[in-house]
């Protein structure tokens, strides 16, 4: 009889070893497991996030469904104009007619206010295209960096080099008929290729320090050869000095578009890079990008 109990006591307490293990094994008996992070939801039709130093996605939806860019185009242009070979930033192009008078065939589009006549340089018109969102700005770098014996010849070679770039950096879903984002039907990309496309654009110190800019006055030469202090310009970027770590990068709006904005920032080493395309209101966008930065952080 003393064995027999003797020899139940062993197993019961084999088993509550065994069962103890089991707990330690499967953290039953370890401190709870963080709460998991929430995937936010955002009122933009489209989104996605990276890591830019590694490329992981962080966060999408419909990451991958083409829409109109609205003037996110205008980092393909920066971008086309920076990768000119020996390109000289310092370079004067005298502001056209043409160029005023297409903001105004464009129910005033969003501009720089360049005066007819004046001598900008290179750098000072990509301040004009990055920070106000100038079509002005944009409309002299076209005509500046494209190929072609008239300004219509010229601004389709400098739209064919943005189309190649894109090619170049594989973006499957985008396509530009415009150097500005006034599409013509056929000007579009996705939340991911946006992002992919200002990754690259990133790379260069040029394009970092204006799109991170939040205000820049720009100093021209008159075509009597005086110098004019330009009005200062303001970037149209609501996260720089809103969101911490803030680096960039550029707002879109349209009929089509809506309100789109492809942002950045950096904290504690990590970079992270996106776009929301489709937004509701200039407000949701900033809210949508910051909801997914906070998201990708903690990721």
């Amino acid at each position: 009889m003393k064995t027999g109990i003797k020899g139940v006591r062993v197993r019961r307490a084999a088993a509550v070893i065994i069962t103890a293990g089991a707990m330690f094994a499967t953290g039953a008996l370890t401190a709870a497991p963080a709460t998991a992070l929430t995937v936010p939801t955002i009122a933009a039709k489209g989104g996605y996030v990276m890591n830019n130093g590694t490329g992981r996605t962080l966060y999408t939806k419909a990451a991958d469904t083409r829409r109109s860019t609205g003037s996110t185009t205008k980092i393909m242009t920066a971008k086309v104009v920076l990768s000119q070979p020996n390109l000289n930033l310092n370079a004067k192009v005298t502001i056209q007619k043409a160029y005023s008078d297409y903001i105004v065939q464009n129910n005033w589009a969003s501009n720089a206010k360049l005066i007819v006549g004046d001598k900008v340089t290179v750098r000072q018109l990509l301040y004009g295209l990055m920070l106000p969102s100038g079509c002005d700005a944009a409309y002299a770098l076209a005509d500046k960096f494209g190929s072609g014996s008239t300004r219509a010849a010229r601004v389709k070679s400098f739209i064919g080099k943005m189309n190649k770039q894109a090619r170049d950096l594989g973006l499957a879903n985008t396509h530009f008929d415009s150097f500005d984002g006034i599409g013509r039907g056929a000007n579009y990309s996705t939340p991911r290729d946006l992002t992919k496309m200002a990754s690259s654009a990133m790379k260069n110190s040029t394009f970092r320090s204006i799109v991170k800019t939040k205000k820049y006055t720009a100093k021209t030469t008159t075509r009597t050869g005086g110098t004019r202090t330009m009005a200062p310009w303001t970037n149209t970027n609501p996260l720089l000095g809103t969101y911490t770590g803030a680096i960039g990068v550029k707002t879109g709006s349209g009929p089509e578009a809506k309100y789109c904005l492809v942002f950045a920032a950096t904290r504690n080493g990590k970079t992270v890079i996106g776009t929301v395309l489709a937004s509701t209101s200039s407000t949701n966008r900033a809210t949508d990008a910051k909801k997914l930065m906070d998201y990708a952080f903690r990721r």
